[in-house]
């Protein structure tokens, strides 16, 4: 593994490609301290990746009966790339992906950017509907919202990214350059 490793890494690096391995846990047995947990594969998988991630599914996302989705928490266990260890929690729609109307609604619920009243939610002036789902529903039909929504949030969360206004630029004043002679 470890030779293969070495071979794939230099070429997708050369040809500027990402290589995602897919890995499952198994238990380790007998083990008295530290994760009980381990990947399959050996170290070198472990050693050569750039970025691990722990992905784990906390529950089952339902309207009714029916499942939809879930809700997974991701874990950064190895990061070359940026700082390691964060943490993210998202709801995956199957046949959709990340649903990004949901995170808009629990995080401007978080954000106190959507209001919550009973089942309702709602931005301002505008009805998202009732439950998660309508309102999820609304978002998807009225881009323009959920827009302003997402830059409202980004707004509180990341203020380095809000449009600033270009500064009015003025030239540094010339230096003179002062010959030898006139020194003398």
């Amino acid at each position: 593994m470890s030779q293969a490793m070495r071979k794939i890494t230099s070429l997708a690096s050369k040809s500027k490609t990402t290589v995602i391995f897919i890995n499952q846990l198994r238990d380790k047995i007998g083990n008295s301290y530290g994760p009980s947990e381990t990947t399959t594969g050996g170290r070198a998988l472990k050693f050569f990746a750039s970025l691990r991630l722990d992905i784990r599914r906390t529950e089952s996302l339902k309207i009714g009966d029916k499942i939809i989705g879930n809700s997974v928490k991701v874990k950064v266990a190895k990061n070359k790339l940026a700082p390691p260890f964060q943490i993210s929690e998202f709801d995956i729609i199957y046949g959709e992906g990340i649903s990004k109307e949901l995170e808009l609604i629990s995080l401007g619920e978080k954000f106190k950017i959507v209001e919550k009243t009973g089942a309702w939610y709602s931005y301002k002036d505008n009805k998202l509907g009732q439950g998660f789902d309508n309102a999820r529903k609304y978002l998807v039909e009225n881009p323009i919202v959920s827009k302003e929504i997402e830059d409202t949030i980004l707004g509180q969360t990341l203020p380095h990214r809000m449009v600033q206004p270009p500064a009015e630029e003025t030239a540094p004043p010339k230096k003179e350059k002062a010959s030898k002679r006139s020194q003398n």
